[in-house]
């Protein structure tokens, strides 16, 4: 393989070695007037279109309020049979204070991947949901915490705050999240398909993702 690489490296040498050298053209503002919302629709429209997308991707999703999140958390834990949750350091004690008989630890930079790997699910909330694309993005803020406990478990809860944490489209998205932080986009459990397009669920994230729409 490096033979074959060298060989070819070596034709795009002599190919350029008698091109003049030109500096790269100055490039001016990019042309940025492409759709930035497809459609109008009002906060229950965007709520309705993300539900929709997020099923679409095999997602469960649950509606509550706020006064009925603690309660709907406990039972999605229960009927899932969670003996162990891993949650992040920065997530609302009230969220979780309807769950009994289950051992909830906080995330920390001591739990490797082999022990998250020991925990049933994560609950956590979310930096912004996306509803055009049925996309949830986390920041790895106080309610997320690190990557890697949404990645590992194989059951993932997340809170979505709506209407103050949910957008139409990718753009205005974009706008409200910082790049320097570490970006995950998740749409629906992760799943992959071999040659033979076998949809197989939980290869590289959690099985199952439950995502619960909490409105004032």
């Amino acid at each position: 393989m490096s033979g074959s690489r060298d060989q070819i490296l070596g034709r795009i040498r002599r190919a350029l070695a008698g091109a003049p050298h030109q500096a790269a053209p100055a490039r001016g503002a990019v042309d940025r007037d492409y759709l930035r919302v497809h459609g109008r629709r009002d906060p229950a429209q965007t709520a309705d279109l993300l539900a929709e997308n997020l099923a679409d991707y095999r997602a469960i999703v649950h509606r509550a309020t706020g006064e009925e999140l603690p309660g709907r958390l406990a039972g999605l834990l229960a009927a899932r049979g969670a003996r162990r949750i891993v949650v992040p350091p920065g997530l609302p004690e009230q969220w979780l204070s309807a769950v009994r008989n289950v051992e909830r630890m906080a995330d920390s930079a001591e739990l490797t991947a082999r022990d998250l790997d020991a925990f049933d699910s994560v609950v956590t909330g979310c930096a912004v949901a996306i509803a055009e694309t049925g996309t949830i993005v986390l920041d790895a803020g106080p309610d997320q915490g690190r990557r890697r406990i949404t990645l590992v478990p194989d059951h993932h809860v997340v809170v979505v705050r709506v209407p103050e944490q949910l957008v139409d489209s990718v753009p205005q998205a974009l706008e409200r999240l910082d790049p320097v932080r570490p970006l995950t986009w998740i749409s629906g459990p992760s799943a992959t398909s071999d040659i033979e397009l076998d949809r197989v669920e939980g290869v590289h994230g959690p099985r199952t993702l439950e995502v619960v729409l909490v409105t004032d």
